[in-house]
Parts: structure tokens; C-alpha cells; sequence
């Protein structure tokens, strides 16, 4: 038989499931009365469907905010405040004055944006960049693609005739995050066919705070630059039939990058944040995130009810976040690590929110150990929710030691049974994830009333939903006082992360 000792040491998990009474009263905090009443006011006709960027969700994100206040939460917002505000800016190119200069000795081509070269993505440039060039042709994988060092440089993708589409997306898109100043495609389009491809004028386009540390993409027609690229020694039509993946650096190549981009547009959207300060004085530097997206799709005009209350999604998981953070704001419930409460907008248009708080944080991202996100838990099986992500990292093993010690809530915790929908990349949650922090999603999934008029606050089990919070309590305090940061699974950290030089350890 082991010493009690080592017996004793053996179970950290049993230990640490075990519940203190002011943690039990904190959880006892969680009722099903204070949910639905607070559903109700932010739910409510008067918020007009919390639309980004609306009069509606600034007072949504400002009831957040004064509740986060009557907690004694900090404050993480701008300047001292509980609401950080991001610019919406809606952009149109000039193609007439946005041009690619490719120079090798005394050879120069210029590609302009109105002729020979078309705009594909990524932030434009407030200012001219150039750089040297490296050359990826021939038969590449995203496995190959993965090996090619760009960072820093203009990556020229020239993809081989009668190359797999699929494939090619796979190239560009492992070469995008890899870090180069611009993505540029060498197509092999004649002038006449690529002119016809080219927009009369650019279509506005939205974009969120400066956009910053992406690269421009944009493909240029191989026959507009040819001469420096000769001059390069780049032999296009070798490389154009090959079929060995190449990589060659190109230094003898300048390519420079002039856009001219003129703002149609401004406004600002908020994210509400409150930080609980941990207990104990190291842990505290470490911090545990509790998200929601607190806005909706606004009003469907033409219909006699034509405010979308947006109850489920995603009144449910704000009000969550904000009863999480008085639970764990009453007296001794709070843990060891601090904890961000977060409440973002622009969920429905493209998670715009939360892109700009992981990049512009109140504090580093390294010491960000777990985003905990909750879209929708107000409908559907009242002793069942689902946590996307649980394969993921060593989340899913704390969930269900948690789980089991806390079977008197009567709520289950299972794996995602939606698989092919691919909410894990569809929520708040995967702007944490693809930046190396290891998240959970709580997610009931859809209905009926998804995205409809219909999603009102009578339909809400309040009740399961307090069920859900307490769970999401204890877990919290499994992580926020656990010794060890949760881990990432090997070979989702390599799947999910996209920069795989980011290191939130």
C-alpha cells in the first residue's frame, strides 16, 4: 500500500474539485431568476437588436460596463475605462494610383492596379514597402509551402499549369501567415483576360483598426514584369512546367508596393472588459478569459416585429459573463490567477471584436492561459451542453474532472456533435485559439429562432443556463488555482495555431 502522502499526491484533481463554503455560496450566487431578468434587459426591443455598430449595443456594452463596476472589477478598457472602442472604417482602393514596381538592375516594370494587377486581400499599406524577393514555383503542399522562409520578404507564388484550386488555396494560405511583407501571385493570364477581370472600380471594403501585422496579396500578370524578371535570371516558363516544388531566393529582385486607399467612411464598435485580480501574488501575472459576444443582427426591416432580440445569441452568454464575474467577485471565490471578463461586438459580421482585443489586449497574450467563450446556452436539451475544443487540449480532461465532481448540477458537459459544421472556427473563442491560447466553447447549438425575430427572452431556460454557469464557475476555479497553465495537444497546436513561432508559455 502507497503512504497516505503519495496517495494524497497522486489525486490533485480530487483535491482540488473539493469545494469551499465561500465558493459554494459564490456558486449558490447563480440563479435562474437573476439570468432571466438580465436576459430581459439587454434582450429587450429598446436595445434594437444590438446591431454593430448601433445606438442599441453602445448601451448594451455600457450596462456591461456599470455592472462590472458595482463588482469592483478593474477596469481594462481604454484609458481607465470598462469599454475599449475599435474603428470600422469602410475603404474603397484607387486603382489609378496603386501600383507593384519590380526592379532588378537597371530593369523596372510597374503593374498598376487599373491594368496589370488586382488587389486580393490583406491590409493595404498606409505606406510604400518594398523588399527582396523569394520564388515559390512548381508542385508545392501546404507541407512544402510550410518549409519556405518568407518572413519578411515579398514571397512571389507562381503555382504550376494546371495546378489542383484546392491545393493552391492550401499554398497561399501557409504562406500568408508566414510572415512575408507581401503575397504576391504570378499569373499566367493573357492581358486581355486579366484587364477583363479587373473592377472598373474597387468595391468598399471594411476594415478593423489598422489591421496590422498581415501582409498585402494581390497577383500581378507574369507578362507586365517580365523583362525584371529576366533580368532576375527567373525563367518563367521552366518554372511554369515543373514538377519539383522550388524555392530560390531572388536577391538580385526589388519589388515595391505603392496603394493608395481613401476612407469612405468611419465609425466604433465596443468590447466591455473587467479584470478580477488573482489571489496569489505570482499567479496573478497569469490570467483566465470568460468571453461573449454581446451583439446581434439588429432589425429585419418590412416586418410588423422586426427587432431580432437575439435572446440565445447571445444575450444568454453575456449575461453569463457577467454573472460569472459577480460569483467570483463575492468574497473568497476568487482564484489564484486573475481573471478578464470580457464581453465583445462584431461577432456577427466576422468576429470583429475579439480580432481587435487579442490584438490590442490589456495584457500580453502570453500570460492569457485559457479563453472560456459561451454563445448560446439558453435553449435546447435542458441537462446537456456541448464543449467544443475539448480534444484540444488538456481543457477537456479538467472539464470532465469537474463534470464528475459536480453531479448535483444535473448538466453534462459532451464533445461536439456538429462536427461538419465547424463552429470550433466560428465563434470569438478562435481568435484566442489561433494565437496559442487553449480555449473551451459552451454552445447548445442552433434552432428554430436562430437569426429570427423569434429568439426572445421567454424562450429562455434560465434555469439550465444557471446549471451551465455554476459549472463554468467550478471550472474556473480548476484553472484559475490549478499549479500548472492548461496544455495544448501536440498536433492541434500545429493544426490550429497559425503562427507557429507564437508562444503564449
Amino acid at each position: 500500500m502507497k503512504p497516505l502522502l503519495l496517495m494524497l499526491a497522486a489525486l490533485p484533481g480530487v483535491l482540488s474539485a473539493q469545494t469551499s463554503a465561500p465558493a459554494s455560496r459564490a456558486a449558490g450566487s447563480l440563479t435562474a431568476t437573476d439570468v432571466a431578468r438580465r436576459i430581459g434587459i439587454i434582450a429587450d426591443d429598446s436595445m434594437l437588436g444590438r446591431d454593430t455598430p448601433s445606438r442599441g449595443l453602445d448601451l448594451t456594452a455600457q450596462y456591461v460596463a456599470d455592472q462590472f463596476r458595482a463588482f469592483g472589477l478593474k477596469p481594462g478598457g481604454d484609458q481607465g475605462s470598462w469599454i475599449q472602442r475599435y474603428p470600422i472604417t469602410r475603404r474603397r482602393l484607387d486603382l489609378e494610383h496603386s501600383r507593384a514596381i519590380f526592379a532588378s538592375g537597371t530593369r523596372a516594370d510597374t503593374a498598376w492596379f487599373s491594368q496589370s494587377a488586382r488587389y486580393d486581400g490583406g491590409p493595404v499599406p498606409e505606406t510604400a514597402i518594398s523588399g527582396t524577393a523569394v520564388l515559390v514555383a512548381g508542385v508545392h503542399t501546404a507541407e512544402t509551402a510550410d518549409r519556405v522562409a518568407v518572413r519578411d520578404k515579398v514571397a512571389l507564388y507562381m503555382p504550376p499549369v494546371s495546378a489542383d484550386p484546392a491545393t493552391v488555396q492550401q499554398v497561399l494560405r501557409v504562406l500568408f501567415l508566414a510572415g512575408p511583407k507581401a503575397l504576391v501571385i504570378l499569373s499566367d493570364t493573357d492581358s486581355a483576360r486579366f484587364a477583363a477581370s479587373l473592377p472598373r472600380h474597387a468595391p468598399e471594403r471594411t476594415v478593423i483598426g489598422t489591421a496590422a501585422g498581415r501582409p498585402v496579396a494581390f497577383q500581378v500578370r507574369s507578362g507586365a514584369v517580365e523583362r525584371s524578371l529576366l533580368a532576375a535570371k527567373v525563367d518563367l516558363p521552366r518554372l511554369r512546367s515543373s514538377t519539383q516544388p522550388e524555392v530560390r531566393d531572388v536577391p538580385g529582385l526589388q519589388v515595391a508596393l505603392e496603394m493608395k486607399d481613401s476612407v469612405t467612411s468611419a465609425q466604433s464598435a465596443p468590447n466591455t472588459v473587467g479584470i478580477l485580480e488573482g489571489s496569489d501574488p505570482v499567479l496573478k501575472n497569469e490570467y483566465l478569459v470568460f468571453s461573449a459576444h454581446m451583439d446581434h443582427i439588429g432589425i429585419t426591416p418590412g416586418r410588423t416585429d422586426s427587432i431580432n432580440n437575439g435572446a440565445d445569441d447571445d444575450a444568454s452568454g453575456t449575461i453569463g459573463v457577467i454573472e460569472l464575474a459577480e460569483a467570483f467577485s463575492r468574497p473568497g471565490a476568487r482564484p489564484r490567477r486573475s481573471i478578464i471578463f470580457l464581453t465583445v461586438s462584431g461577432e456577427e459580421k466576422g468576429l470583429w471584436g475579439s480580432d481587435y482585443f487579442a490584438r490590442h489586449p490589456p495584457v500580453p497574450l502570453r500570460q492569457m492561459v485559457a479563453d472560456i467563450n459561451i454563445d448560446m446556452i439558453g435553449r435546447n436539451w435542458p441537462d446537456t451542453i456541448v464543449a467544443i475544443g475539448k480534444e484540444h487540449s488538456d481543457l477537456g480532461t479538467t472539464l470532465e474532472r469537474v463534470n464528475r465532481a459536480h453531479r448535483e448540477l444535473g448538466m453534462t458537459a459532451i464533445d461536439d456533435r456538429w462536427p461538419e459544421e465547424r463552429f470550433y472556427f466560428r465563434s470569438d473563442h478562435y481568435n484566442f485559439a489561433r494565437r496559442g491560447i487553449p480555449i473551451l466553447f459552451f454552445f447548445n447549438g442552433v434552432h428554430e429562432d436562430y437569426h429570427e425575430v423569434t429568439d426572445s427572452p421567454d424562450k429562455i431556460n434560465s434555469e439550465k443556463e444557471a446549471r451551465i454557469l455554476k459549472l463554468l464557475f467550478y471550472l474556473g476555479r480548476e484553472i484559475g488555482n490549478a499549479a500548472k497553465r492548461p496544455d495544448w495537444k501536440p498536433e492541434s497546436y500545429k493544426e490550429i495555431v497559425e503562427d507557429q513561432n507564437v508562444s503564449v508559455k
